[in-house]
């Protein structure tokens, strides 16, 4: 008779567990879908090497975009209309963030340190 009340509590503790660390899981940034918002971020990723802009195709309006430089020099993206959007990163492997414009259309941008980096942030 006790046998069956320890099985019970078997199941009851693995079924804890189990929801434990799909919640740890979620804690930790994981996704159920494998992943899909780290690739997503990287999407709207500006890239900056060589003193060039590696741009995404396209991003979402309002969307975060992330700048990394990886640059021995520091770097911005500044929107040549002086206001849409302005992020600057660090020298080697810095970063910065913006939101991208919630009206669609293309938006050129540059680097204040550097006049001669040039790129476009089309967001549709």
């Amino acid at each position: 008779m006790k046998a069956l009340p320890r099985i019970g509590t078997v199941l009851l503790l693995a079924a804890s567990l189990t929801g434990l660390g799909t919640g740890l899981a979620g804690c930790a940034g994981q996704t159920a879908d494998g992943g899909a918002s780290q690739s997503a971020a990287a999407a709207n990723t500006i890239t900056i090497k060589g003193f060039a802009f590696q741009a995404p195709a396209s991003v979402a309006p309002g969307s975060q975009v992330t700048v990394k430089n990886l640059d021995s020099a520091a770097h911005t993206v500044t929107a040549d209309d002086g206001k849409s959007f302005d992020a600057q990163a660090g020298a080697g492997g810095g970063t910065g963030t913006f939101t991208a414009p919630s009206k669609p259309g293309s938006y050129p941008y540059h680097c204040t340190f550097h006049p001669d980096m040039h790129g476009v942030l089309v967001v549709k």
